[in-house]
C-alpha cells in the first residue's frame, strides 16, 4: 500500500510565503515524477510544477520565478517553496507521485492554501 500526505498549508497574506512537503511511503519504489497540483474554487485540477528524479524542473507560467520545486530522494519526499503569493493562489494543493518507472501514479488528500488580500 502506498500513502502521499502532504502538510504545510494554511493562511497566510498576499505577498507572504508558504514552503509544502509531500512524503510518499509504504510499498513504493521506481519514483521518477514527483509533482503538485493545484485546484481553486469553482476551477479544474491544474498543474503547478513538477520535478524530475534528476531534478529536473518544470513550471506553470502562473507560478514562475515565485515557486521552486525540489525532492530528497532518499526521503522519497518532495517541496514546494512558494513566494510572493497571491490571492488567485488559492487552491488546495495535491501532491501526484509517479512510480514504477511512470507505470503507476498515486495522489495525496491535499492541503488547503489560503492567500488573503
Amino acid at each position: 500500500q502506498v500513502q502521499v500526505v502532504e502538510s504545510g498549508g494554511g493562511t497566510v497574506q498576499a505577498g507572504g510565503s508558504l514552503n509544502l512537503s509531500c512524503a510518499a511511503s509504504g510499498t513504493i519504489f521506481g519514483i521518477n515524477v514527483m509533482g503538485w497540483h493545484r485546484q481553486g474554487p469553482g476551477k479544474q485540477r491544474e498543474l503547478v510544477a513538477t520535478i524530475t528524479s534528476r531534478g529536473m524542473p518544470n513550471y506553470a507560467d502562473s507560478v514562475k520565478e515565485r515557486f521552486t520545486i525540489s525532492r530528497d530522494n532518499a526521503k522519497n519526499t518532495v517541496y514546494l517553496q512558494m513566494n510572493s503569493l497571491r490571492p488567485e493562489d488559492t487552491a488546495v494543493y495535491y501532491c501526484n507521485v509517479r512510480w514504477l518507472n511512470g507505470m503507476m501514479d498515486s495522489w495525496g488528500k491535499g492541503t488547503l492554501v489560503t492567500v488573503s488580500s
